[in-house]
């Protein structure tokens, strides 16, 4: 039987089967649905629980020992066995299989692994799987649906966010649930009394880490604003950031410009070309700066500047990086640079 994460509650409400096989490589919703398993099974009395983990060397009769062997108490077994590459060979297609054929009565199988391919689904051990039990394939949350995905995870901490607070917590967490989880618990912290959350409670709660002072430098070299670059600049570098994340929100600004500079260059209408590009409405005047500062031609110059930052990150390049990174700011606040 397959199933999507967003339909596991409803399922348990039912009754648990006595398999179930999740796949992907999405963390958190992995995470939510094998909890929401455990739980349903510690409910209905599977106390006894045995971790089985795949790995090099890993002998799949304990899948059959573990399971065959009967508890002092007679108590409900949950097996759970993690297959971390999704790939468990020869040996352990066919003890899966074997145990899919046949489940016990008394234990609950429940396997967590990698994201699989096509081939994989198709196999007999994932076949024998769906047929005997569950399969629940987690596929990641396409970056355009991630701002409706933080809207409604945000209302399980009863926080209504506003569609451009959302679009600014979507772009800093990257697409990551995991961290988007964590920073929606913490405008609930933060905001205890309050129920509507916009982008300036988004911006000033994301923008006491570390790690979104990389957007907030970008955006004061957006403003044009070369003080603010330097503080910044060494703000990262004193506090141990890696220059590769400097780099990659240098070089993920660059770009997405470089392509609105294009566009408009072909007759696009810059507000329309900026929303093909996603910029939502309060980064627009911080872009159009940007656009307006220089001509297509430099942010050109500064992609192929932004190959050398690459190379030094590597060692393949002599040079400091961060004076680089520090530099490549610079020309995009507008800094004449030697």
């Amino acid at each position: 039987m397959k199933l999507r994460a967003d339909q596991i509650e409803q399922h348990l409400a039912g009754g648990l089967k006595s398999i179930y096989l999740l796949s992907g490589d999405e963390p958190l919703q992995l995470m939510e649905v094998s909890d929401a398993i455990r739980k349903s099974a510690r409910a209905q009395g599977y106390s006894d629980r045995q971790v089985l983990e795949v790995e090099a060397g890993f002998d799949w009769y304990e899948l059959g020992a573990t399971s065959n062997n009967l508890s002092l108490f007679a108590e409900l077994k949950l097996i759970d066995l993690r297959i971390p590459s999704g790939k468990p060979g020869r040996d352990g297609s066919a003890a899966l299989t074997s145990y899919s054929d046949s489940p016990p009565d008394d234990t609950l199988l429940l396997i967590t692994c990698g994201k699989l391919d096509a081939a994989q689904t198709k196999s007999k051990w994932y076949q024998a799987i769906d047929k005997a039990g569950v399969t629940i394939q987690i596929w990641p949350v396409d970056i355009g649906q991630l701002p409706q995905w933080i809207m409604q995870r945000a209302r399980l901490h009863a926080l209504e966010l506003s569609g451009d607070a959302a679009q600014l917590l979507s772009e800093r967490v990257e697409g990551n649930l995991l961290a988007a989880a964590q920073e929606l618990e913490k405008l609930k912290l933060l905001y205890p009394e309050q129920s509507q959350i916009g982008f300036d409670e988004v911006d000033k709660a994301s923008g006491e880490s570390a790690r979104y002072n990389i957007f907030t430098l970008v955006d004061a070299a957006l403003e044009g604003d070369r003080a603010r670059v330097c503080r910044i600049m060494n703000g990262l570098e004193g506090e141990g950031v890696e220059p590769v994340q400097v780099a990659w929100a240098l070089d993920r600004e660059i770009r997405m410009i470089s392509t609105i500079s294009e566009a408009i260059a072909q007759g696009e209408r810059p507000d329309q070309a900026m929303n093909q590009q996603r910029v939502w409405q309060k980064r627009k005047p911080l872009v159009q700066a940007g656009l307006q500062r220089h001509p297509i031609k430099r942010w050109r110059q500064l992609q192929m500047r932004m190959g050398r930052v690459d190379r030094m990150i590597k060692s393949s390049e002599p040079g400091n990086r961060w004076d680089e990174l520090l530099q490549l700011a610079l020309i995009i606040s507008g800094t004449r640079v030697v």
